[in-house]
């Protein structure tokens, strides 16, 4: 299973992505999921039909949590799943596997962010469907990447991780990156920077889509 994500920008920007990611994954048969803020997992899922994820959810009921983000909430909107524990939103170990938990019961698809391998054994416990491994210290990284910074420890995840499909992401900017992250036994990458922050969204994609063949 080729399975990759894409943290997109907000409206129409998140709309215009999510289309590309569609187009390309369309021309490759690639899986691509659009990943995107909760106020516009409706409307991006209105334009297009790939799944789409929301960037994070909050371990908590329908109440009084103003400012937190309802698992049903994004699932109604339309999302299939979601990250948790991006390097950006590092949570307990014990609130990921609740979430987890949360997130199974719905029906939604969980992909769970950790860097480095003793978190990643904890995270395993709660069975999520995707478990990431990104090195914060490479995130955004133009020139290097966790493909050719850390291959030893891909091959570590994906050996001691072996009940979870691994994904690696932080610096992913070439169909290299992407060859020798499959090589190494990653069932898929997390994208964003090389995208995001492109003249031509599309043609990186395509790129990045042809490492899987």
């Amino acid at each position: 299973m080729n399975f990759k994500t894409y943290e997109q920008g907000t409206g129409e920007k998140a709309v215009v992505l999510a289309k590309i990611c569609q187009e390309v994954a369309k021309e490759t048969s690639v899986k691509i999921f659009p990943v995107v803020q909760a106020v516009d997992i409706y409307r991006v899922a209105k334009e297009v039909k790939n799944e789409i994820w929301a960037q994070h959810v909050d371990d908590i009921e329908y109440g009084q949590n103003t400012g937190q983000i309802l698992p049903e909430a994004v699932k109604t909107a339309g999302a299939g799943g979601t990250i948790l524990n991006h390097s950006e939103n590092k949570l307990p170990v014990e609130v990921i596997n609740e979430t987890v938990k949360r997130c199974q019961d719905l029906g939604l698809k969980v992909l769970v962010c950790s860097d480095n391998l003793e978190e990643a054994r904890q995270i395993a416990v709660s069975k999520p469907d995707f478990i990431a491994y990104e090195p914060p210290e490479l995130i955004a990284n133009r020139t290097a990447s966790v493909a050719t910074a850390k291959p030893e420890i891909i091959k570590d995840f994906v050996n001691e991780i072996r009940q979870i499909p691994v994904l690696v992401g932080a610096g992913i900017h070439s169909q290299e990156d992407v060859k020798k992250s499959v090589k190494l036994g990653a069932v898929g990458i997390l994208v964003a920077s090389d995208v995001v922050l492109s003249q031509n969204p599309k043609k990186e994609l395509l790129d990045l889509a042809s490492g899987f063949k």
